[in-house]
C-alpha cells in the first residue's frame, strides 16, 4: 500500500477574490420602455390583444400562450400581497398589481414578516434617485388604504431604453487546504511544482488532491516535478474580451508537465506570435518561465516558452 501525502497544515490565509462579470443588457421593447418610464415614476405592463391578459412589468410575449400580439398599457403602482418569504436581503414578495393577470416580484419595506398576510394592499416606493432601472422602485409597503387602480391606455410613451450597461461582482473566500496550500507554499519558497501520485502509482497528479480521480481512492506520495512538459493542447487566441490578463495574441495551452498524467493550463510566450500555430503545436516541449518576485501562486510562472530541439533532445 502506498503511503498516504504528508500533508501539513500551512497557514496561508484565504484567498479574497472577486469575481467581476461586466455585461450589456438589451431589454427589448416592452422591459425597455417600462425601464424608460420608471424615471416618470409610471408603471407600464402590456396586454397580449388575444387573451386579453396584462402582465406587469411589461414583455414582449404572453406568458401564457406565447404570442406576440401586445399593447403597452400604463399599471398602477397598486396592488395586493400574493405571497411573501423572509430572506438575508429582506422579504421577498409575489404582488398582483391592480388589473394584472400575472404576479410581479419585489421585496417589501418596513414590515416585519410576522404582520403580513395574504391579501395585504401594498403601494410601491419608488426611488429619490432614478437609474431606469428596476431598483427606481425601492420596494412596496404595506397601505391598508391604497386606492383600487386600474390598467390604462398608455399615452406618450417614453422612447424604449436601448441597452443597459450591468456589472455583477461575486465576492469570495477560497481556503486552499493541504494540498493546494502545499502546492502554492512550495512554488513561492522552493521554486518546486509538487504533485502527488495516483492510486494506482503510475503517474502523478497536479494540481495536487487527496483523491484520484478515475478510482476515488486516496491518492499517494508527494512528487516534485520538473518544470518542463509537452503541449497536450492548445488554442491561439486573437480576439478580445473582458478579463483578460494580457492583449492578444497569446497561446493559451494545456501542458503535461514531465511525470504528470493532467494537465496544467498556462500561456505561451517567447515566440513570434505571428508564426504561433507553426511554432507551438500539440507535442511541442515547453519549460516554465518563473517571475523575479514570488507570490505563492501559479502566477509566479510569467508563461512557458518551446524548450529548443538540442534541448528537449537531452533533457
Amino acid at each position: 500500500m502506498m503511503q498516504a501525502p504528508d500533508s501539513y497544515l500551512i497557514e496561508r490565509p484565504p484567498l479574497k477574490t472577486t469575481l467581476a462579470m461586466a455585461y450589456t443588457l438589451t431589454p427589448g421593447r416592452a422591459a425597455g420602455t417600462f425601464l424608460a418610464e420608471t424615471i416618470n415614476r409610471r408603471m407600464v405592463g402590456s396586454r397580449c390583444r388575444s387573451s386579453g391578459l396584462v402582465c406587469v412589468p411589461a414583455q414582449d410575449f404572453c406568458p401564457r400562450s406565447g404570442g406576440a400580439d401586445m399593447e403597452l398599457v400604463a399599471a398602477p403602482d397598486t396592488g395586493t400581497l400574493t405571497g411573501f418569504t423572509a430572506t438575508e436581503a429582506g422579504i421577498i414578495a409575489t404582488i398582483r398589481i391592480d388589473g394584472a393577470d400575472f404576479d410581479f416580484v419585489h421585496r417589501i419595506l418596513g414590515a416585519d414578516v410576522g404582520a403580513l398576510s395574504i391579501g395585504q394592499r401594498v403601494q410601491a416606493v419608488w426611488a429619490e434617485t432614478m437609474t431606469q432601472s428596476i431598483l427606481d422602485i425601492s420596494g412596496f409597503q404595506v397601505v391598508a388604504t391604497a386606492p383600487l387602480g386600474r390598467i390604462a391606455p398608455l399615452n406618450e410613451p417614453a422612447p424604449a431604453l436601448p441597452s443597459k450597461p450591468y456589472a455583477l461582482d461575486l465576492h469570495y473566500e477560497h481556503a486552499f487546504g493541504p494540498f493546494y496550500g502545499r502546492l502554492f507554499d512550495e512554488i513561492g519558497s522552493s521554486r518546486r511544482i509538487m504533485g502527488v501520485r495516483s492510486s494506482s502509482g503510475e503517474g502523478v497528479l497536479i494540481p495536487p488532491r487527496e483523491f484520484d480521480d478515475i478510482s476515488f481512492t486516496r491518492t499517494g506520495t508527494w512528487v516534485a516535478l520538473p518544470d518542463t512538459g509537452t503541449v497536450s493542447a492548445m488554442s491561439v487566441i486573437h480576439l478580445e474580451f473582458k478579463g483578460q490578463k494580457e492583449p492578444p495574441p497569446y497561446i493559451y495551452a494545456e501542458i503535461q508537465l514531465d511525470g504528470a498524467v493532467t494537465r496544467l493550463i498556462h500561456s505561451i510566450k517567447g515566440i513570434d506570435m505571428s508564426r504561433a500555430a507553426e511554432l507551438v503545436r500539440p507535442g511541442t516541449r515547453v519549460r516554465a518561465v518563473w517571475t523575479d518576485s514570488r507570490t505563492g501562486s501559479l502566477s509566479d510562472i510569467s508563461h512557458f516558452e518551446p524548450i529548443a530541439a538540442d534541448d528537449a533532445a537531452g533533457r
